[in-house]
């Protein structure tokens, strides 16, 4: 159902994760770190799957990439690739849920 044009292409038509799709995102746009994105790299990743005329497809892409920046960089402005992985695979929300509540415990103390 996420499936939309000018997609990472990362999930096949069928929903299926591609392993191969999802590494090439940080083969050809990571040059900071090998495992993470930084926001001037994301940008170009957002530009590089861009299909012509498809500006629903654009805005979609820039809006989902953009909301997992701002909530998911790490404190050196970067989006790891663990991190993305975990949008992926459906964890993301319960890890940020248990740092939170690790980082409340270790405030707290």
């Amino acid at each position: 159902m996420a499936k939309h044009g000018s997609d990472s292409g990362v999930y096949d038509e069928h929903g299926r994760f591609v392993n191969s799709k999802f590494e090439e995102i940080f083969h050809k746009y990571a040059r900071t770190h090998p495992d993470a994105l930084t926001a001037d790299e994301l940008n170009e990743f957002l530009k590089g799957n861009r299909e012509p005329k498809d500006y629903g497809g654009w805005i979609g892409g820039l809006s989902e990439w953009k909301i997992l920046y701002y909530l998911a960089k790490d404190k050196d402005g970067l989006l790891k690739k663990d991190t993305i992985r975990s949008v992926y695979d459906g964890s993301l929300f319960e890890k940020m849920a248990a740092e939170k509540i690790n980082k409340k415990k270790h405030s707290e103390k």
